[in-house]
């Protein structure tokens, strides 16, 4: 069943630069043959990150990213069934949202910004409201 997954997770203070690069680059080499798809946004504190997949193969992917040790107190924001990707051509997409103020490419609405707010600190569970909010970054 295809299946799609987000997380949030503190971004530990070892986790520097070329760390994010090797994770990416893992991810270029590994999730093709996977079938794995997905984005992954980052700041100095936080990664939130949507994989999207089999669902048998996002579980394991998920278990994996819990013990790497770049990151602490990873939460499943949301996890559902889909019927389509969302993200099917990108094996990872990035963005780093260290900014202090995040720009979007859509306008926000207050309603979004306590969205993003309210994924930031794990709170937020609706799927289809994580996935809309996550797509305006792209």
């Amino acid at each position: 069943m295809l299946s799609q997954l987000v997380y949030v997770s503190n971004r530990k203070a070892n986790c520097t630069a070329e760390e994010i690069e090797k994770i990416l680059a893992s991810c270029k080499q590994n999730n093709p043959s996977l079938n794995i798809t997905g984005v992954l946004l980052y700041s100095e504190a936080k990664f939130i990150q949507l994989v999207e997949g089999e669902a048998k193969v996002i579980m394991s992917l998920y278990d994996k990213i819990k013990k790497d040790p770049r990151h602490s107190n990873v939460m499943m924001i949301s996890y559902n069934p889909i019927k389509e990707k969302s993200f099917p051509s990108w094996h990872m997409g990035t963005r780093d949202i260290s900014k202090t103020d995040v720009q979007f490419k859509t306008d926000i609405s207050t309603e979004d910004k306590k969205v993003f707010t309210e994924i930031l600190g794990g709170k937020e569970e609706n799927g289809q409201k994580v996935l809309n909010l996550l797509k305006r970054f792209f």
